[in-house]
């Protein structure tokens, strides 16, 4: 029987071929290797390109919002008269400040009245200004312009919500380079008042029977804001501010009457309503605590009548300053004091006439969030204070 034996040149022409083949293996390994770098380096230039791009194009759309939401130049008081037609739109209207040069952006102006719900934007005649922020030119859209084109007012009076008589002699003096102190004495005048009760008699007739008021005419002033011209005085001004104030009450006198209250009182809680609450909701159910309150002779016990009796607006009250000796002092005086503590808007004076049903004496805000918790005892009250406040 014959063997088939394997030629020695044969034998190592096949180990070369498969030496050959495991070193094109290895050469392929190393240019993939070679090439994955290549490529991972080229993923990671790009990569970084992008996140280099997308920060300068964040920044920049940051600095443009920002920007926008400023006012067009802060040093510029001079009004323009701006026609909002019937039907513009958020964005309409955005872009006809913006043409004006009213303000910086129409597209922010209009993204930021969405964000904020600025609804009820009316038609009208309107006179702004570059130093105006977008909240303040919201409002007075809110608030509504004028039918027809009027004379360019030489200055704007802006009276926030909730602020007092004195603040509001402070920004008048500031816009009209009147004394405050001139305009502080007609809201004492007694003259004066008797010429506005009559002319505004279901708003002032209760404020006319007050006792002890430091102002007559505080809550009276009705926050929005006014055109001032350098011929119109003082008495013109405080006139038109109380007119705004009958205006907005007007549709409630029937309502305020039925509900066996005065418009005083109203006011009087709405004022304190107004520094106490944000939300609608809150706002209702801390209106209905003051009323739980004064139906069983109890205080109302809010720091804003110890602030406004002090004469200081600072963050805390102290016990030793509920103790102040002043008929304003809702710690120690029942009822609702000699009148209101500052000028509430329509929807603090709303939730006062149409408060919402519940059964709490008290209620206490948490600090750091501003939500409002209300309790029926004061066990419960002090432990959501030690809770919320406290800790």
């Amino acid at each position: 029987m014959s063997e088939n034996k394997q030629h020695p040149d044969e034998k190592k022409r096949r180990q070369k071929d498969a030496t050959d083949s495991t070193d094109v293996v290895s050469k392929r390994k190393d240019l993939r290797k070679k090439e994955d770098k290549i490529v991972g380096k080229i993923i990671l230039v790009i990569a970084l390109t992008l996140l280099i791009i997308g920060c300068v194009f964040g920044f920049t759309v940051y600095r443009y919002i920002d920007s926008g939401l400023k006012p067009l130049d802060s040093n510029n008081d001079q009004l323009v008269s701006i026609e909002i037609p019937s039907g513009s739109s958020n964005k309409q209207i955005g872009e006809i400040l913006e043409q004006d040069q009213i303000i910086k952006s129409g597209i922010v102006f209009n993204y930021y009245t969405k964000f904020k719900n600025m609804t009820g934007f009316q038609a009208g005649f309107y006179q702004l200004a570059p130093n105006m922020t977008l909240d303040e030119i919201g409002k007075q859209l809110q608030e509504g312009g004028t039918s027809e084109p009027t004379e360019v007012a030489d200055g704007k009076i802006t009276i926030p919500e909730g602020i007092d008589a004195e603040q509001i002699a402070e920004r008048v003096a500031k816009v009209t380079g009147k004394d405050k102190q001139e305009f502080l004495d007609l809201l004492k005048n007694e003259s004066f008042f008797n010429e506005l009760t009559q002319k505004f008699p279901e708003l002032l007739e209760s404020a006319a029977k007050a006792e002890n008021a430091k102002y007559r005419l505080e809550g009276y002033l009705f926050p929005a804001t006014y055109d001032y011209y350098k011929d119109m005085s003082l008495k013109d001004l405080i006139i038109q501010m109380v007119n705004k104030t009958n205006t907005v009450l007007q549709p409630y006198f029937s309502t305020i009457k039925q509900q066996n209250h005065t418009v005083q009182e109203v006011l009087t809680l709405a004022s304190l309503v107004e520094k106490e609450g944000v939300s609608e909701s809150d706002r209702k159910n801390i209106a209905r605590v003051f009323y739980n309150r004064i139906d069983i002779g109890m205080p109302l016990q809010s720091d804003i009548s110890i602030l406004y009796a002090l004469g200081e607006h600072k963050e805390f009250v102290t016990y030793e300053d509920t103790a102040v000796d002043s008929p304003y002092n809702l710690y120690t005086n029942t009822g609702y004091g000699p009148g209101p503590f500052n000028s509430p808007s329509e929807a603090a004076i709303q939730a006062v006439i149409e408060p919402a049903e519940n059964d709490y004496y008290y209620f206490v805000a948490d600090i750091t969030t501003g939500e409002v918790y209300f309790a029926k005892t004061y066990e419960e009250h002090m432990e959501l204070v030690h809770k919320y406040v406290n800790s």
